[in-house]
């Protein structure tokens, strides 16, 4: 199943079955999805149920908002989260905040979900990474799915959550395809939020990710095999509420703890692994905790400088091989 599969099925049957779940963004309808997640929905629901918007994120994401907040279950599809930036106050300040400032009279069922991070060739204002913005706040759960059996198992677990969801996909894997099991095709198959998965099982290093990085750190575990080196890799699955006693219980065994994303060094999902692993197994770890990022620049254009802003599996094999 591809993960485009996996996302619009996923859609669809959470659809059929709670009718105040819709869907509404830019290209959602008639275009059938600017990278194709919601084709066929407009033909089976209707247009009230699967709705084009204007050019304007302020806008749809509030009305997302108000429909939340009287009982609606909508999907707000962003073309790339780097547009969510139009609407960021009404994600935080309408949609995030309203439980808690209401005392729990005012829910905020809402999915918001896109491609996130880098794509190809689409520059700086098209790569940049929210995973550390939107899980930093108070209010939100933040997912980030790997492969198929994570996008679609965390999609029906976030249009069924009672809380707003932020859904951070990754383009480049849209058309990736994954082995799955029947419990995954099952209608009733859902990822709990929260929870990491361990990938695969290591005992001399944790590599520790999310999204399309997994595939790296799974194919750096591969390599690392073929040199004596057991690598353990962690899929986060879920960056807010972090699953803190996964990376613990796997870190303890292995006693070192590599962090991979490719997003930004600075306050990054990295700095929050390195805080688990020395807060919570300080006296467990062998060697230093590390780290790989994304450079510390906006995303260039040119497709040998944007190679060389984003990790490879080679940093992660080398970065490995040092520590160990």
């Amino acid at each position: 199943m591809t993960v485009r599969d996996a996302l619009n099925s996923a859609l669809d049957e959470e659809m059929e079955r709670d009718k105040d779940v819709f869907i509404l963004g830019e290209e959602v309808a008639e275009y059938q999805g600017a990278y194709k997640i919601t084709r066929g929905l407009l033909q089976k629901y209707g247009a009230k149920r699967v709705k084009d918007t204007p050019i304007t994120e302020i806008g749809f994401t509030g009305i997302a908002c108000g429909a939340a907040m009287q009982g609606l279950k909508p999907v707000v599809e962003f073309m790339t989260w780097n547009f969510s930036m139009q609407a960021i106050d009404h994600i935080i300040n309408s949609a995030a905040k309203s439980y808690y400032m209401s005392a729990g009279e005012i829910k905020c069922p809402i999915v918001f979900r896109g491609p996130n991070g880098a794509a190809a060739g689409v520059a700086a204002q098209h790569s940049q990474c929210f995973a550390a913005w939107y899980s930093s706040v108070p209010g939100l759960k933040v997912l980030a799915p790997y492969d198929s059996e994570d996008a679609r198992g965390l999609m029906k677990a976030a249009i069924r959550d009672p809380d707003p969801v932020v859904v951070l996909e990754n383009e480049i894997l849209y058309g990736e395809s994954f082995e799955v099991g029947a419990e995954v095709e099952d209608a009733d198959f859902t990822v709990p939020i929260g929870k990491a998965k361990v990938m695969r099982e290591g005992t001399d290093v944790t590599l520790v990710s999310f999204g399309k990085m997994v595939g790296f750190c799974l194919q750096a575990a591969e390599a690392l095999e073929k040199e004596g080196v057991s690598v353990e890799v962690v899929n986060l699955r879920t960056l807010k509420p972090l699953d803190r006693d996964t990376i613990a219980s796997s870190v303890r065994k292995t006693h070192r703890v590599v962090s991979v994303e490719e997003g930004w060094p600075q306050n990054g999902i990295g700095a929050e692994i390195i805080s688990v692993a020395t807060e919570d197994c300080f006296d467990d770890l062998d060697a230093p905790p590390e780290r790989i990022t994304g450079v510390d620049i906006p995303m260039p254009y040119s497709h040998q400088l944007e190679a060389a802003a984003l990790p490879t599996v080679d940093d992660i094999v080398s970065t490995v091989k040092a520590m160990v």
